[in-house]
């Protein structure tokens, strides 16, 4: 595939001005790939494309909808090991989770997809009213690299159920699971203008998208500091935002829990991905009579967390996305040295087998208070911090005093006590005993990590508008 083009109005083209962007393989530290990079002639061709095609599309009946995206479901297949060799080479992930995890995500927002539009009451009478959900329009779609085929699909395939047209800008840091997806939704018959893809910078594509009267819709993953400058480029044209952004989720490990085995799993679930998303459970709160316990627990289980190759198949972490992540855990694992916490296992540099690429080791703080730096911001790779408490009010508040509140964890052999607990925490979704959510789970936050809900039919609601008609039962 030739990843120097963009995707319009249903053809491979060429971008307006030349110019470059390369795709680096974080194992290697060497480019994988290049791309274009786009500029906001490009996006406007993608916007005229989408605003044709809308006229059309969102006149198809959901049966129409429904043939087309299980063509797409069917064509997914064909492509699956492709997209999984992409996210490993373009953001690191291991062969293993590439597979089993990043790329299996997207075929299941695909049949979430289907469920949804099959079950969705676009047109019902209340209280002598037609009320009609109807396709927002045109979506402007901006996804990260950490889970990249998965907030793809997750926008995509709703937008497409809905009746919506689209112009997306995968992450520049991961995008070569995105033009294959592309050439997916081409081979499925998708129609032409209805899906388009514009490679580049954010502050140049994406604020282009964001700002342009023609979208009728951003949808956004990413950083909080990302999703505020989306939010302020589309505040002149009144356009929806949705918005996906960060979290630093608290996992309460209850008194009563075997806090051994609690521990242990939490540590694993964390790091998963090399601690690179954004519900990973990085404040583990642990009552203060077991801290010594769940200490040494934790050590345990990250000094057996591998850290290997992408490309070697088996369960361990590959290296972050880039440098510049690298560099910022870095600094992030220092500070905590610095403010007094206590490095229970890990701390700065490479693993020594691992001398080139992005590789950062498992990594655990203890005795963290929770305006530690470390407590504070995103980390987003390999870093767990630990904190006490002594009562479940305590835990309860200090699980909350973030800015925070994408998810939350916890953690009981008592069910009926884990729900009491799990309903006082400020955070869209709490996993009880790391039991997480499906394809059809409402995914979305609190406070500032962001507002609206993907998947399920929750994912769909978001690209459409809702029309009253009144005076039409009269008579």
């Amino acid at each position: 595939m030739d990843y120097l083009k963009f995707f319009i109005d249903g053809e491979w083209v060429d971008p307006l001005t030349p110019a470059t962007i390369d795709v680096i393989n974080p194992a290697t530290e060497k480019p994988c790939a290049q791309i274009s990079a786009g500029s906001p002639e490009d996006v406007d061709r993608a916007v005229s494309a989408a605003r044709d095609a809308f006229t059309s599309y969102s006149q198809w009946s959901v049966q129409q909808r429904l043939e087309l995206l299980e063509k797409i479901r069917a064509t997914y297949k064909d492509y699956f090991d492709d997209i999984a060799q992409a996210i490993s080479d373009e953001m690191g992930a291991p062969i293993d989770l590439a597979r089993g995890s990043q790329a299996k995500l997207g075929h299941g927002h695909i049949k979430s997809a289907i469920k949804a539009l099959l079950n969705f009451p676009f047109e019902t009478v209340e209280d002598d009213m037609i009320l009609r959900y109807e396709p927002i329009g045109v979506c402007g779609m901006i996804t990260p690299w950490n889970w990249p085929m998965n907030q793809v699909a997750v926008k995509v395939m709703p937008a497409l159920a809905a009746g919506c047209t689209m112009v997306l800008k995968p992450s520049e840091e991961s995008p070569l699971d995105a033009m294959i997806f592309t050439e997916v939704l081409r081979q499925a018959g998708v129609p032409a203008g209805v899906f388009n893809l514009v490679n580049g910078y954010g502050p140049v594509v994406g604020e282009a998208m964001s700002k342009h009267p023609g979208i009728d819709m951003m949808s956004f993953t990413g950083s909080t500091r990302g999703g505020i400058a989306v939010a302020k480029a589309a505040a002149d044209t009144v356009k929806r935002v949705g918005q996906e952004l960060g979290g630093k989720s608290a996992n309460i490990i209850l008194r009563d829990a075997d806090i051994v085995a609690a521990v242990t799993e939490g540590v694993q679930y964390m790091m998963g991905n090399s601690g690179q998303s954004c519900n990973a459970p990085t404040r583990m709160l642990v009552p203060n009579a077991d801290m010594e316990q769940a200490i040494e627990a934790a050590r345990a289980a990250a000094e057996s967390i591998g850290v290997d190759d992408p490309a070697r198949q088996g369960n361990h972490i590959g290296p972050v996305v880039n440098q510049a992540q690298f560099d910022k855990i870095q600094g992030l694992i220092q500070q905590g040295i610095d403010e007094g916490a206590t490095l229970v296992t890990g701390g700065t540099g490479r693993p020594e087998h691992l001398p080139t690429g992005y590789y950062v080791k498992p990594t655990v703080f203890a005795n963290v208070d929770n305006n530690m730096t470390i407590a504070r911001e995103e980390i987003f790779g390999p870093v767990l911090a630990i904190l006490g408490y002594d009562s479940e009010d305590e835990a309860v508040a200090i699980a909350n005093d973030t800015v925070y509140g994408l998810s939350a964890y916890v953690y009981s052999t008592e069910m009926e006590r884990a729900k009491v607990v799990a309903r006082r925490l400020r955070a869209g979704q709490v996993a009880i005993n790391y039991v997480g959510g499906t394809s059809d789970t409402p995914f979305g936050g609190y406070k500032q990590s962001g507002n609206g809900r993907e998947k399920g039919r929750w994912g769909l609601e978001e690209f459409l508008e809702l029309k009253a008609i009144t005076g039409a039962m009269v008579g």
